[in-house]
């Protein structure tokens, strides 16, 4: 098939969010906002709005099977991403396709993002206790980048580590991560306090292609692990519901785009690329959805951001109020 004859294709595996903010909800907003096409495997059913997770209903693993057979039989998928997964069966089953590959080498599943979705914000656990070794083990060396947050990045490394507490350990984890088996690590530093963000990328490469990346000034050569920190300020806004599942799923967006495009996505420096336009996407997205009121009950409500900010900024202002008669776009408050 030629590649101009479709869009680049996109496959986010996760739970639902029926108030819209997380999940598969938001990872189908973040595709068809980055351009492009979105499927899905669902893993389970979430009862979940701006105020937290009260039920998951699980999904049988050979219905979750189908899923994957539905798509990846029928479509070819450029990239894709793991959010929620809940059982130790299911996180095999995503490393068992992750394994399957085509007539030319490839995965199945395109460049593999893992978001390593453990506990929601709200403190529901949305990860069996026995999957977690699972995860550390089996899932994360076959993904070509994870995106976990300062708790999770935690987790991942053992049950007795504690969080990063500034961004030294932020760095630190971040290359213990890689050398554990993961081949690009972006920990994201959103749970630190202060009013600037750093997010710390972590990516394996060869000698040469190490040196070559830290010889640019962009990257901070540890050993064989290449590292480099994207700084942003914190917006001032509790609508954060969701921003991991919208950052995974911008940068396999990203991701699909240049895998369609023929793009080899195997230097650190393409690795960047995605990040970076996936992390000033979110940016803008949070800005524009900083004022919203969406819950009845605004007390501990924790609201989503905009992801259609890209597309609706000509008729909407950062929170929302049409445009049109003032003749002035609206725009993004963020910054990568």
């Amino acid at each position: 098939m030629p590649a101009h004859s479709r869009p680049p294709v996109a496959l986010s595996i996760a739970g639902t969010d029926p108030s819209g903010g997380a999940g598969i909800h938001a990872d189908l907003k973040a595709f068809t906002a980055r351009a492009v096409y979105g499927t899905t495997v669902i893993t389970a059913l979430v009862a979940q709005n701006t105020h937290g997770v009260s039920r998951v209903y699980p999904i049988d693993t050979d219905f979750v099977a189908d899923q994957f057979a539905s798509v990846l039989d029928d479509m070819p998928v450029d990239a894709s991403k793991t959010g929620m997964l809940g059982s130790r069966a299911l996180v095999e089953l995503a490393v068992d396709r992750a394994a399957r590959t085509r007539e030319d080498g490839s995965s199945h599943l395109g460049f593999f993002t893992v978001d390593p979705v453990m506990v929601a914000t709200s403190g529901h656990r949305l990860l069996e206790s026995d999957a977690v070794t699972a995860v550390r083990d089996l899932l994360t060396p076959v993904a070509q980048l994870i995106t976990p947050n300062l708790p999770e990045a935690a987790l991942l490394l053992g049950d007795e580590v504690t969080e990063a507490a500034d961004v030294s350990q932020q760095r630190a984890q971040a290359v213990e991560l890689v050398r554990r088996g993961s081949r690009a690590v972006l920990l994201k530093g959103g749970h630190m306090d202060g009013d600037r963000l750093v997010d710390v990328l972590a990516v394996a490469a060869a000698t040469g292609t190490s040196a070559a990346a830290a010889a640019s000034g962009e990257w901070v050569q540890d050993g064989d692990v290449v590292l480099r920190e994207f700084h942003h300020r914190r917006i001032a806004t509790p609508h954060t519901h969701g921003t991991g599942c919208t950052l995974s799923a911008a940068i396999t967006a990203e991701t699909a785009a240049a895998v369609h495009a023929g793009r080899d996505m195997s230097s650190p420096d393409a690795i960047a690329e995605v990040v970076a336009s996936a992390l000033a996407y979110l940016a803008r997205a949070i800005g524009s959805g900083s004022g919203w009121r969406l819950a009845y009950d605004p007390a501990d409500a924790h609201g989503p951001v905009d992801h259609l900010v890209d597309l609706t900024s000509h008729v909407r202002g950062p929170h929302g109020q049409g445009q049109q008669d003032q003749g002035r776009h609206g725009q993004g408050q963020g910054e990568a």
